[in-house]
C-alpha cells in the first residue's frame, strides 16, 4: 500500500504497543505471543531479510563453490579473532573514529552468515553464537553505542555498520539474547533515527543512494524492535512523504542527487553514478521490496514500477557482458573489491531480486535481462563465485543466496542484444552499443565534474573526464577488471590530450571545467556525434575535440590544440591493457612492429595500425604530416597505490600487466595543434587497410570539426556559429543530417545547454517538411530552408526534423 502522512501518524501511534520478534533459527519467523497486529509482518520482514544473507539451503555445485568461497575467508576471520580481549583482531586496532570498526562489525557479519548458512564450515561449531554474542558485545562497549561521537566518515555510523550489524542480528535469531538485541540495536536506532535526514549534519536531507539506504535500514531494524512507526518512517522514505516529495526516489528530476529526466543518474551533485550509487539504490530498493512483499507495508504499486522500468532506461545501456562502464562508476574505479564485473554483478542480483516479486511482464523481463547478462558474462561468471578475500566491506559481494536466487529463474527466453546510440546529456554521458562491441566516453563541463577522488580513492583519476575514449570488446571482457587501474599509464589514457609533466594535484571537491561544451547528438540506433571543448585542470592547455560514432569505427578529430607550460603535449590514440606478458600483434601498414619491449619507436608516414584482438586505427591525415610513437612496456602497481581508504584500500600485492600505447606527439608549446584518425573496434587487418580513404574530414577547426560518414551521412560539431557544406547553424551545437528512409533528415543538440534558440539554414530550397519535433519551427523553405530549433531547457537532448529531399546542391 502507497503511505500518506495520515498513515505514519497512524502507525507510529502503535509503536508501543507492539511487541518484538522472537523466531528459531531454520524456522519461518513468528510474532511472539500475546503480539501486536504488526507483529506477523515484523517477523515477516526479519525472516525474508535473512534469506537475503543465508539463502534458502537449496543444494547445487555453483552453491557449493559460493559456499566454499565464502568458507575460506569466514575461517580467516574467525581464527584470527580473539574474544578474550577488548581488541578482537590483532590488525585493527581499537579506538575513536571511524577507521577500523566499520571492517571489525564487517568481519563478524561474515562469521556469523557463515555459521548461520546450511552446510557451511562453521555451521557445525555449536559454541560459535556464544562467542559472535561475545565480540557483538564488546564491539558495543569500545566501540559504536548510542553514546559513540561520530569521529571520520558519517557513512561508517549510519549506513555501512548499521547494516553489518542488522545482518548480524537477523542471522543469529533467537542465539542473541533479547537483551544483548536491544542493547546493540541502540546504537542503529540513534544513528538512523530519522530515514530522511543525516544525524552526522543537521538539517541535511538525505537524496538517492543514502536515503534508499537509511529506509531498508529503517524497515529492517524497525521490524527487529517491534516498532510499527519506524518500519512506516522507513517505506514513507522513499518517496519522501514527510519533504512532501522533494527528495522522492522514484521522481525523475532535472537537478540534485538521483535519477534525471533523461535516464542520468548523479550522486554528490556533480558525479554521474549509474553504476556504484545507483547500485546501491536500486539495490536497497530490490531488498525492501522483497522483505515487505506480502506484508501490510509495501511500496506501491507505481513506485515499484519505477524502479522496474529505470532496470531497462537508466542501467541497463551501460553493461557489457555482464561488467558495468567504467565512466559512470565514478572514484570506485580504484577499489580492489569493486571491479567494473563486481559493480555488474550487483546489478543483476539487484534484478534477480525485483524480478522475484515484480508482477507480468515485468517478472519475465527483468528475468530475460539478467539471464541474457548471466550468460555474456563468461570472464568473470556471475554464478562462479570465488576470491572473496578481496571484498573488505564495500560493495555486497555475489554469495550462496545471490547464487541460489539466480538459479531458481524460470527459463526465461533472453532478452536480445540491440543496437543503440543513447545519449545522457544530464551527466555528460554516452553509449554506443553495436551488438558487437560497445563505447563511451568519460568528459567533464561546467556541470559534471571531471573525477571524484575522496577518502584516499581513485588516486590516479586526474584525466578520467577529460575525453577518455573507452572501448568494449566481447573478447577482452577482462580489460577494465583484470588490475588495469593500478597499472596503467593514467597519463595516457585513451583519447586524451594531456601534458608529459607530472599530473595536477588530486582535488577533494570534485573538479569541473571552466567550459560549457560538452555532449552530443544522436543521429539513430548506430550513429552519433560528441563534442567537448576541453581545457586542463590548471587552464594552461586547451582544445576541441569530436568523436563520431557509426556501427563499426569512431573517427576521433582534435583541433586547436594550445599548451604555454613548455611541457610536450600528447594524444594516446591507444593503451592498451594486454594482460600478463601478452604477445598480440601490432602491423603498422602491414608490417609487424618487432621493436624490443621498452623501446619507445617513432613512426613516420603510416597510414593505419593493427592491435591483434583489439582494433584497427586508420590515420586520417596526410601520410607524413605527424608521427605516431608506439611503446611496447610492462607495468606494475598495486591497488593500495590507487585506494589508501581506511575501509576500502587494496592490497600492497604488485600486478604487472603489459601495455601498448600508440601516441601522437604535438610537442612543445603547440599551437593549433590538430589529430584525426579512427578506430576500427575488433576489426581485421584487412578490414582496417581497406578502411582507409573512407572517410573525408571536412573540417577540423577551433570552431567546427566535420566528417562525411558512409550512407551519405554528415557529422558536425560547431564550437561557435558557422557553416559545413551547404548547413549552417547560428551557434554551438552538435549535429547530423544525411538521407534516411524517412527522408533528408536533420537532428541536433545543444552542448552547452546555455542557448535558447539555434537557427539552422540549410542551401537550396526544399519541397517539403514532412516532419519537425515540436521544439522546431519552420522560417522559410525558399530560398533557403530556415528553421529555428528552441533549445532551451532541453537540457542537451537531439531534436529532429525531416524533409521530403535534401538540398540540391
Amino acid at each position: 500500500m502507497s503511505l500518506d502522512r495520515r498513515d505514519v501518524l497512524r502507525l507510529g501511534a502503535t509503536a508501543a504497543t507492539t511487541a518484538a520478534v522472537s523466531f528459531r533459527l531454520g524456522e519461518p519467523a513468528t510474532a511472539a505471543p500475546g503480539g501486536a497486529s504488526d507483529a506477523p509482518d515484523h517477523a515477516r520482514i526479519v525472516a525474508a531479510y535473512r534469506v537475503l544473507q543465508v539463502g534458502t539451503g537449496r543444494v547445487s555445485p555453483k552453491r557449493d563453490r559460493a559456499l566454499a568461497a565464502l568458507d575460506e575467508v569466514a575461517l580467516g576471520y574467525f581464527s584470527a579473532m580473539d574474544v578474550t580481549r577488548d581488541q578482537l583482531w590483532a590488525d585493527l586496532p581499537t579506538g575513536d573514529g571511524s577507521t577500523y570498526f566499520p571492517t571489525m562489525y564487517y568481519r563478524l557479519r561474515t562469521i556469523a552468515v557463515d555459521w548461520a548458512t546450511p552446510g557451511s564450515a562453521l555451521s557445525a561449531r555449536p559454541e560459535l553464537p556464544e562467542r559472535i554474542v561475545t565480540a557483538l558485545n564488546t564491539l558495543y562497549r569500545m566501540q559504536y553505542n548510542e553514546h559513540t561521537a561520530e569521529t571520520g566518515n558519517w557513512y561508517s555510523y549510519e549506513i555501512g555498520v548499521p547494516y553489518w550489524l542488522l545482518q548480524t542480528v537477523v542471522v543469529l535469531g533467537d542465539r542473541l539474547p533479547a537483551a544483548d538485541r536491544e542493547r546493540v540495536l541502540r546504537p542503529v536506532l540513534r544513528f538512523v533515527a530519522d530515514p530522511n535526514r543525516r544525524t552526522a549534519t543537521a538539517g541535511l536531507v538525505e537524496t538517492g543512494a543514502n536515503r534508499a539506504d537509511k529506509a531498508l535500514i529503517t524497515v529492517v531494524s524497525g521490524a527487529l524492535a517491534g516498532d510499527a512507526g519506524r518500519v512506516a518512517a522507513g517505506l514513507a522514505a522513499v518517496t519522501d512523504v514527510e519533504g512532501q516529495g522533494a527528495a522522492d526516489l522514484t521522481r525523475r528530476s532535472t537537478e540534485g542527487d538521483g535519477y534525471r529526466t533523461d535516464g542520468s543518474f548523479i550522486q554528490h551533485e556533480v558525479v554521474p553514478y549509474p553504476g556504484h550509487y545507483g547500485l546501491v539504490l536500486l539495490s536497497a530498493i530490490a531488498a525492501l521490496t522483497y522483505v515487505t512483499a506480502g506484508t501490510a507495508s509495501q511500496l506501491s504499486i507505481s513506485a515499484r514500477e519505477m524502479f522496474e522500468r529505470a532496470v531497462s532506461d537508466v542501467y541497463a545501456p551501460f553493461l557489457f557482458a555482464g561488467s558495468m562502464m567504467e565512466p559512470v562508476r565514478g572514484r570506485m574505479l580504484s577499489r580492489q573489491g569493486e571491479t567494473g564485473h563486481d559493480a555488474g554483478h550487483q546489478l543483476i542480483a539487484a534484478v534477480v531480486l525485483l524480478a522475484r516479486t515484480a508482477a507480468e511482464p515485468a517478472g519475465s523481463r527483468l528475468a530475460g535481462l539478467a539471464a541474457r547478462w548471466i550468460s555474456e558474462g563468461t570472464w568473470a561468471p556471475y554464478l562462479d563465485v570465488a576470491d572473496l578475500v578481496r571484498f573488505s566491506g564495500g560493495l555486497q559481494p555475489v554469495g550462496v543466496p545471490e547464487v541460489e536466487f539466480a538459479e531458481q529463474l524460470p527459463a526465461p527466453r533472453r532478452a536480445a542484444t540491440v543496437c543503440e546510440h543513447r545519449v545522457f546529456p544530464q551527466m555528460d554521458r554516452l553509449v554506443h552499443s553495436t551488438g558487437n562491441w560497445s563505447a563511451s566516453l568519460g568528459v567533464g563541463s561546467q556541470r559534471i565534474c571531471r573525477y571524484e577522488s575522496i577518502n584516499g580513492m581513485n588516486l590516479h583519476g586526474w584525466y578520467t573526464g577529460d575525453g577518455v575514449l573507452y572501448t568494449f570488446l566481447p573478447g577482452q571482457q577482462g580489460h577494465y577488471s583484470d588490475a588495469y587501474w593500478p597499472t596503467v599509464d593514467a597519463t595516457l589514457l585513451p583519447g586524451t590530450t594531456e601534458r608529459d609533466a607530472p599530473p595536477p594535484p588530486l582535488l577533494a571537491d570534485p573538479p569541473r571545467t571552466t567550459t560549457s561544451y560538452a555532449g552530443g547528438v544522436r543521429f539513430d540506433a548506430q550513429h552519433g556525434a560528441h563534442g567537448l571543448d576541453f581545457v586542463s585542470q590548471d587552464g594552461t592547455l586547451s582544445a576541441r575535440k569530436s568523436w563520431f560514432f557509426t556501427p563499426d569505427a569512431v573517427i576521433c578529430l582534435g583541433a586547436a590544440i594550445t599548451d604555454a607550460s613548455g611541457a610536450p603535449v600528447r594524444t594516446a590514440i591507444e593503451n592498451r591493457n594486454l594482460g600478463e606478458g601478452a604477445a598480440a600483434r601490432l602491423l603498422v601498414d602491414g608490417r609487424p612492429d618487432t621493436s624490443p619491449l621498452g623501446t619507445v619507436r617513432a613512426v613516420t608516414g603510416a597510414r593505419w595500425l593493427h592491435l591483434a584482438g583489439t582494433a584497427g586505427y586508420v590515420l586520417l591525415d596526410e601520410p607524413g604530416r605527424q608521427a605516431v610513437t608506439l611503446v611496447r612496456e610492462d607495468r606494475t602497481g598495486s591497488w593500495l597505490g590507487i585506494d589508501t581508504g581506511a575501509n576500502t584500500h587494496g592490497t600492497p600485492t604488485p600486478c604487472t600487466r603489459r601495455y601498448q600505447k600508440i601516441v601522437l606527439d604535438h610537442g612543445i608549446r603547440p599551437a593549433g595543434a590538430s589529430y584525426a584518425y579512427a578506430v576500427l573496434p575488433g576489426a581485421s587487418a584487412d578490414r582496417t587497410r581497406r578502411a582507409c580513404g573512407r572517410w573525408n574530414v571536412l573540417a577540423n577547426t577551433a570552431w567546427a570539426q566535420a566528417v562525411c560518414l558512409d550512407g551519405q551521412l554528415t557529422a558536425a560539431t560547431f564550437f561557435t556559429a558557422g557553416a559545413v557544406e551547404r548547413v549552417h547553424v547560428s551557434g554551438p551545437a552538435a549535429t547530423m543530417w544525411g538521407r534516411t528512409t524517412h527522408g533528408w533528415t536533420f537532428a541536433l543538440s545543444d552542448p552547452t545547454q546555455t542557448q535558447g534558440t539555434v537557427r539552422v539554414t540549410v542551401d537550396g530550397a526544399t519541397h517539403r517538411v514532412l516532419h519537425t519535433d515540436p521544439t522546431v519551427t519552420l522560417v522559410a523553405t525558399h530560398p533557403k530552408l530556415v528553421v529555428d530549433i528552441e533549445v532551451a531547457g532541453s537540457l542537451g537532448a537531439t531534436h529532429t526534423f525531416t524533409t521530403d529531399r535534401p538540398a540540391p546542391p
